[in-house]
């Protein structure tokens, strides 16, 4: 196996910090190539929440206007679909080979799964962005101030983050780019089965007890509120549930990369 060799003198952080870099613009670059991605994580949330707030909203009680309710929910299934297309790009450099190539030259391959990190984060800021800007055109009227905004941007960042951490692991562990997307289907159903588009009491019993202890519903519930004003917000438990996900999926992926790179 090559190892990583650096210049006399060189530190090994600055080799690290410009592997890092240069793998971060290669996966923006990738993405910036493949617009029908990003194009697919709007049109995809934005179809779903159109159905809900045209299609079922009028049917559904929730104390308040149906389209304030159900866009915090639909800003967290943009990041699960969001979170698994980087379980497949994962996937498809530790099946495709590029691996293998990044091992032979004087650099960290790791590095790579960083670069797949940042570009989720950024992709899925514009996802987002453009989804609350149509979901404004529905008829959504949020009375938060620049406080609430901010608080919401830095929680749901956070969720983002862990998420797609959890994607990174899937994706080095998946024997294929299509076995990888099947994380599609599990990540996106968890905002169903929460408080994201029903209040969890309609729920019956067994699943009101799942949607009310998994991770989707404490962030929702504090989105809606600080957005919103309706409903308890529950930072501490939403930021929690952000942190212990990242940092188990984060410790995991290194030591999954390890080994399926020795």
């Amino acid at each position: 196996m090559t190892t990583h060799t650096t210049a006399p003198g060189a530190p090994l952080g600055g080799w690290a910090l410009a592997d890092t870099r240069a793998l971060v613009g290669r996966t923006l670059r990738r993405a910036l190539r493949t617009p029908d991605t990003l194009l697919m994580g709007i049109a995809l949330p934005v179809i779903i929440m159109a159905m809900f707030v045209y299609v079922f909203g009028g049917a559904i009680d929730t104390g308040m206007a149906y389209v304030d309710y159900v866009v915090p929910g639909i800003v967290l299934l943009c990041a699960g679909y969001g979170a698994s297309t980087t379980a497949v790009g994962v996937a498809s450099d530790m099946t495709g080979g590029l691996m293998n190539r990044f091992r032979s030259l004087p650099m960290r391959p790791a590095a790579a799964l960083t670069g797949h990190v940042v570009e989720s984060m950024a992709r899925n800021a514009v996802s987002t962005v453009l989804v609350v800007g149509v979901a404004f055109a529905a008829g959504f009227r949020p009375d938060a101030g620049p406080g609430g905004w901010l608080a919401t941007a830095a929680l749901v960042a956070a969720y983002v983050l862990a998420l797609t951490w959890v994607a990174v692991c899937t994706g080095i562990v998946a024997s294929s780019p299509e076995a990888a997307s099947a994380f599609s289907f599990a990540i996106m159903f968890l905002p169903y089965v929460s408080s994201a588009f029903v209040q969890p009491e309609t729920m019956p019993r067994v699943l009101e007890l799942v949607a009310r202890y998994q991770p989707v519903t404490p962030v929702t519930d504090t989105v809606r509120a600080w957005l919103t004003g309706a409903g308890q917000a529950q930072p501490w438990v939403a930021f929690a549930w952000c942190a212990g996900l990242f940092l188990v999926a984060r410790v995991g992926a290194v030591v999954l990369f390890r080994r399926r790179t020795r």
